[in-house]
């Protein structure tokens, strides 16, 4: 199989998704791996390291997506890189479909499949290839907010662990997941006063267990949402709903109610966001305020720390493209129900239930595809 590996082109993103090493695992597996000069080099590698992995370096965007029968990336195809679809080619990368009605469309008129690593499910149900980046983004959000409290970043001014005698900052959690999990953890580790929501009571019997009731644990309902952010210095957004659009849990009310320059950091800001004040920003302007409140969006956190991204999702896509490649798709997919999740469009269907909901458009079993 030929292999495709563009450099992307998302804002200041730097990650990429095969690195030298997994490179040399599929030409040793007898594939072909073609990589755009360049694609490594934000997250430290060099086109030389991909030729002595075996890779050709392709010249421009064009040669590392023609001919492909599977093209690798890591962010969703911008509008640029729709004119590289067709109906022999298979994408695997995060597509985030639900809230892209351009992309999907363009998607489902090429005829192409596509695989969303954020869909893709493990033997025991969680999502191995979302897993990996929601927990650096978890980090990255509270070491972020913990930042922007800061007065000349345009916070209010609090320290998050306070000081002797002065009360640390506040801050509330949506979502206990992997993201929000991580994210309390580190919060609470710099000195936060952290409460952590979430509607199963699982998920926060998992937090003040591991954490010895450290970070306090509430039913995410309306009335807790409401009250608990309303005092909040720092909200953290981490909901996730599965290849679907997040729900708005923070109505602007509810946002404008919070403490004048807090700061919310809405992890969920690639499933459309869950406050209603949320649009998505960028690494180079990462931050605006609406509603009183300090706004942190980028869509791809993880692009910031790309020599600790890049290797932990190549680590554990790998296996998926070396099936996907050796295999061949339909081989793949009726092997690994997983993998099959991942499919969300194939053949100009959406194939996965959520997205096909978010757009209105009719679910088609992805076996009868592909």
């Amino acid at each position: 199989m030929r292999i495709g590996v563009p450099r992307e082109v998302k804002d200041s993103e730097r990650r990429v998704a095969l690195t030298p090493a997994g490179a040399r695992e599929l030409v040793r597996s007898g594939h072909q791996v073609v990589v755009e000069s360049g694609a490594g080099s934000g997250s430290g590698h060099g086109d030389a390291e991909y030729e002595a992995a075996g890779a050709a370096i392709a010249g421009d965007a064009a040669a590392a997506w023609r001919d492909a029968d599977l093209v690798l990336k890591v962010k969703e195809p911008l509008a640029e890189e729709y004119g590289h679809f067709r109906p022999d080619l298979t994408l695997f990368c995060y597509l985030h479909l639900a809230s892209d009605t351009g992309l999907t469309a363009a998607l489902v008129s090429a005829g192409c499949t596509a695989i969303a690593y954020e869909t893709v499910r493990s033997a025991t149900g969680g999502l191995p290839l979302l897993a990996p980046m929601s927990r650096i983004a978890g980090c990255m959000a509270a070491q972020v907010a913990a930042c922007e409290l800061y007065a000349p970043r345009g916070g209010n001014g609090m320290l998050l662990g306070g000081a002797p005698g002065v009360r640390p900052a506040r801050a509330v959690v949506i979502g206990a997941g992997v993201a929000g999990y991580h994210a309390a953890r580190v919060l609470a580790a710099l000195g936060g006063a952290v409460t952590v929501l979430d509607i199963d009571p699982a998920r926060l019997e998992r937090v003040h267990d591991d954490t010895g009731g450290v970070i306090a644990t509430l039913p995410s309902t309306r009335t807790t949402l409401a009250d608990e952010v309303g005092t909040a210095d720092i909200v953290v957004g981490a909901a996730l709903s599965p290849g679907a659009r997040v729900p708005t849990l923070l109505p602007r009310a509810t946002v404008q109610a919070m403490p004048p320059r807090s700061v919310l950091v809405d992890l969920s800001i690639d499933q459309g966001g869950c406050a209603e004040t949320s649009r998505v920003t960028t690494h180079r302007d990462p931050t605006y305020v609406e509603a009183g409140v300090l706004h942190y969006c980028v869509g791809n956190m993880p692009a910031a720390v790309p020599r600790v991204s890049t290797p932990a999702l190549a680590n554990v896509t790998l296996g998926y493209v070396l099936a996907l490649a050796t295999q061949g798709l339909g081989a793949a997919v009726r092997q690994d129900p997983g993998l099959a999740e991942g499919v969300t469009v194939a053949a100009g269907h959406v194939t996965h239930p959520a997205v096909a909901r978010a757009h209105a458009r009719e679910a088609v079993d992805v076996l009868d595809v592909v």
